[in-house]
């Protein structure tokens, strides 16, 4: 199950929000829940199973989770989101909420999306089709500069390239797409408006001018360990593809990749030197199936893109099936499109993003989808 399908708006924005700020729920429940999967014998007497009901929404939502103290924490969530969303406009920083037409559609395919996410930049380039590069902190400069190879290519070919701001590889990777003249988006475990490691804070403003920088937590949160695990899951989830470039055993990097296995994203790896610790996780993950990856051809073999950015091959665009399906002038939203094509929408995505990369296709506001004629809509 993808969750694709079913996002909806069940809260208003503002509850999402405070709904977001509520720690210790427990995620399987609340996604049954919020996606309108509860059972009928779960069902509150005032309304059918898929609908939140009652005069207040949210109270009724922590009741059917499990929350013994529902309307007390409802109303302490919603000072708390009041003062989070304020604080955040004063800094400059958006918040998109899950259901929101603004939220980037791969990431609410996943499991447990973030029900909040707090940006700063452009909203838009969480939708962009995206590849992550991760790695060691402690990176050689073989790895530094493989990474800034790669993430260089990738962004010249239109992508944007997906990170966590962290020493080493990440920092690498976000140069190497700055460097390009390309998008490129960093995931914190901190607050957006908190410069985490503090030797990043050019990085951390170059990032947020060129695409975005992003957050699941609130304005002003310290970077604490626990959170970075948590983060990795929103990396892969924004993601078509993760590449790993030079990853211990034991590392964040590989967390990474399992979150991306878990979410049907495509793994790759970068291979090193046999002899050195520091490629260990990155062989394993070759061991176990992963695309080899040398250069961004690689990556875009795998991802189908091998016509890259820019293509304008209207012969390609009529054999399309899905293309073919589109009326000239019309717009459709991702459901429909699924209803059309008869395909699930966690299939559609890649293949909308993929079209929109080489401009057959683009993305409307709303997440509404439009067929193109080289750069000009039809």
């Amino acid at each position: 199950m993808t969750g694709c399908e079913a996002v909806r708006p069940c809260l208003a924005t503002p509850d999402m929000i405070a709904l977001s700020l509520v720690r210790g729920l427990p995620h399987a429940r609340l996604f049954s829940v919020l996606r309108g999967e509860a059972s009928a014998s779960d069902t509150p007497s005032n309304g059918p199973a898929n609908g939140l009901w009652g005069e207040d929404p949210l109270e009724n939502l922590l009741r059917r989770v499990g929350c013994r103290q529902a309307s007390a924490e409802a109303a302490k969530a919603r000072m708390t989101a009041e003062r989070a969303i304020r604080d955040a406009a004063a800094r400059g920083i958006a918040v998109v909420s899950w259901g929101d037409p603004r939220y980037p559609p791969l990431l609410a395919c996943i499991f447990d999306p973030p029900l909040a996410l707090w940006v700063r930049g452009s909203i838009e380039s969480l939708s962009g089709p995206t590849v992550a590069i991760v790695g060691s902190r402690a990176a050689s400069v073989y790895g530094e500069d493989t990474a800034t190879r790669l993430a260089s290519q990738l962004a010249a070919h239109g992508l944007v390239v997906a990170s966590g701001l962290a020493r080493g590889i990440d920092a690498a990777a976000h140069r190497g797409a700055l460097d390009a003249g390309g998008r490129t988006v960093a995931v914190l475990g901190c607050g957006v408006d908190v410069v985490y490691p503090p030797e990043h804070g050019e990085l951390l403003a170059r990032v947020a001018q060129s695409g975005a920088v992003v957050s699941e937590l609130p304005a002003g949160t310290p970077p604490l360990k626990k959170n970075f695990p948590e983060r990795n899951r929103i990396i892969s989830g924004l993601s078509r593809a993760v590449v790993v470039v030079e990853a211990r055993q034991r590392s964040g990097a590989l967390i990474t990749a399992d979150c991306a296995l878990e979410q049907g994203r495509e793994v790759m790896a970068v291979p090193g030197n046999v002899l050195s610790e520091r490629h260990r996780g990155s062989h394993t993950l070759l061991k176990s199936g992963a695309a080899l990856v040398e250069t961004a051809a690689d990556v875009l073999e795998v991802l189908k893109m091998g016509g890259a950015a820019g293509s304008t091959d209207h012969e390609a665009a009529e054999r399309d099936p899905l293309l073919v399906l589109m009326d000239p002038g019309e717009s459709y939203a991702i459901d429909a499109l699924a209803g059309m094509s008869g395909e699930e929408v966690a299939t559609l995505l890649p293949r909308l993003l993929g079209l929109e990369l080489q401009r057959l296709v683009r993305r409307l506001p709303g997440g509404r989808f439009v067929r193109c004629r080289g750069n000009v809509l039809t």
